[in-house]
């Protein structure tokens, strides 16, 4: 019979890939998340019944020993950019994260794989970066031979960074951004895939790896990168840090006030998290150390963002007709 593997998160923007290499390479897939009925997009990735999703709360120890049980390998993709309610950074990304891990460990689970993020540390000035290292601390009391992956900022047709400053350029001509001189190494989703596919499957030692894509940029670089690519020219606005966390708190206020339903378009961690570089630091274990290739930022965002250029899919044909009047 074939190994089982259960993912948490597994129908969110990394998990969905992780999910696909798996159930390419013939595992049987439960993916554990709070609203299965929302994930049954990843049931295509096998035949009939090889992917399933399933109900599991990481906040309740028996939801997570139920979908735990019979388990090979586990593997954690859920994280939190909510700071607040119950599912917060500390609720999910540190008492979640060791949760599955303790439970993995009793019901005799032979490898799990944790995903992180760069900058993970109890210490850190972020409260979504202590979580995060609060949440590795937790992973590796319970199983110490877990592989923790650290990826920077984290692109593809589902991703949440590019698409959305892509779908802000289309409403005027200014495009505001926050820490444009961070320095970012933004990694293609499927490349992380491949490393936590290697990890579920033994092929990878244990341990931390730090993730990031060929390129460093700052976070203008990438915009204008961008912009270049959908075919758009706007003036991109710097605001700085001490507006950007007035601006923070009251979206903040407003989230809170509307009861969730006004989402705030960035919070005053977020600003605290843009202070800081999100690169892999120099001597880290990353893709060289698993083997893989990562692929670049020019060789993936034409293949996504082609939708937000003024002429859309038809953008390259006009270009091309141009080409031959000239």
């Amino acid at each position: 019979m074939s190994k089982l593997v259960t993912v948490y998160g597994g129908s969110g923007f990394v998990g969905r890939y992780i999910v696909r290499r798996l159930a390419k390479a013939g595992w049987r897939v439960r993916v554990a998340v709070r609203r299965p009925n929302e994930a049954m997009h990843v049931t295509p990735y096998g035949v009939v019944g090889q992917v399933a999703p399933v109900f599991c709360n990481i906040r309740d120890d028996d939801s997570v020993r139920a979908v735990t049980r019979g388990a090979d390998v586990v593997i954690n993709c859920v994280g939190t950019f909510d700071r607040g309610g119950r599912n917060n950074f500390d609720a999910v990304q540190n008492e979640g994260a060791g949760r599955i891990a303790r439970i993995a460990t009793e019901q005799g689970v032979a490898r799990m794989v944790h995903i992180s993020a760069i900058g993970a540390d109890p210490e850190a000035d972020s409260l979504y970066a202590q979580s995060k290292g609060e949440g590795e601390a937790a992973v590796l009391e319970h199983f110490p031979d877990a592989m923790i992956l650290r990826p920077s900022v984290i692109f593809g047709a589902e991703d949440a960074f590019f698409n959305r400053f892509a779908a802000m350029s289309r409403f005027g001509p200014v495009l505001p951004i926050v820490g444009a001189s961070a320095k970012l190494q933004p990694v293609y989703v499927d490349d992380v895939a491949h490393a936590a596919f290697l990890g579920a499957t033994g092929a990878a030692a244990p341990g931390i790896y730090t993730l990031g894509g060929p390129d460093v940029n700052t976070f203008g670089e990438l915009i204008r990168q961008m912009l270049g690519v959908i075919r758009r020219r706007r003036l991109i606005m710097n605001i700085p840090f001490p507006i950007a966390s007035v601006m923070g708190a009251v979206m903040e206020m407003v989230q809170f006030l509307s009861l969730g339903l006004i989402p705030a378009q960035i919070t005053r961690d977020q600003v605290t998290t843009l202070r800081s570089d999100n690169v892999a630091p120099e001597g880290a274990r990353g893709f060289e150390a698993l083997g893989i290739t990562p692929q670049s930022l020019e060789a993936v965002l034409p293949e996504y963002l082609w939708r937000f250029r003024p002429s859309g899919q038809y953008a390259a044909i006009k270009e091309s007709a141009r080409n031959l009047r000239a």
